[in-house]
């Protein structure tokens, strides 16, 4: 048995899978996209994204740099699929199997499964809370302020159009370099630009920033 304290668990789930009319080809999307993830983060990565019930994946990361970057692409690739995402920090109480995460148990995926549970509790609600993604990092206080701010992120991309999503996703992908996803997009550079800024993408990024970076420098390093 092995017993750390400082691993990130993400849980992921399509809302309403269901009712989807194509609902067989958006799972092999899905995990075509979580085997390039897999590859492109390896780095970052104790267990591997494995999906678990078909229309829910799982994977367990060491390394917080890209949380949200993960996040943000599963998002953007399977648009406009609505997503769900619980994210667990602390142990893991078994064996950890790369290939396979949906072996692995401990407190951080019992504390991403909360978060999964507390979402689709949230979106049932008449008066509600939107947000499609929230943390247990196991302080209560801590918490409610990163899940705060994930809320607001929640709203701002909610707004997005289809092509502001393509357009921020080729961004993202060519390293944030305007004229990269201009010249990819067979688009100007301003154009590029007026949608980043009309979208209200530099404030989403900031804040989903900020998270991140608190996450990256929350507690100890791993197996001290």
């Amino acid at each position: 048995m092995t017993s750390f304290n400082n691993y990130v668990a993400i849980i992921g789930d399509i809302s309403g899978s269901r009712q989807l009319n194509d609902r067989q080809e958006i799972q092999q999307k899905l995990k075509r996209l979580l085997s390039d993830i897999n590859d492109r983060y390896k780095n970052d990565l104790s267990a591997q994204f494995t999906i678990t019930l078909g229309d829910e994946f799982q994977g367990l990361l060491h390394n917080r740099n890209n949380i949200f970057t993960i996040i943000t692409e599963i998002e953007l690739i399977l648009s406009p699929v609505e997503m769900r995402f619980g994210i667990g920090i602390g142990e893991i109480t078994t064996d950890i199997q790369f290939e396979y995460s949906a072996e692995v148990d401990g407190p951080a995926y019992h504390r991403a499964r909360k978060m999964i549970d507390q979402i689709e509790k949230l979106q049932s609600q008449y008066s509600k809370q939107k947000t499609n993604m929230m943390i247990d990092s196991g302080n209560e206080y801590l918490d409610q302020l990163l899940n705060s701010t994930l809320s607001l992120c929640t709203v701002l991309k909610s707004r997005w159009t289809a092509r502001q999503k393509e357009i921020i996703y080729t961004y993202l992908n060519h390293n944030e370099n305007q004229y990269k996803a201009a010249e990819y997009l067979e688009i100007s550079q301003p154009s590029v630009n007026q949608v980043l800024n009309k979208s209200n993408f530099y404030s989403y990024k900031a804040a989903i920033d900020t998270v991140n970076s608190f996450l990256s420098n929350l507690g100890s390093r791993l197996n001290d």
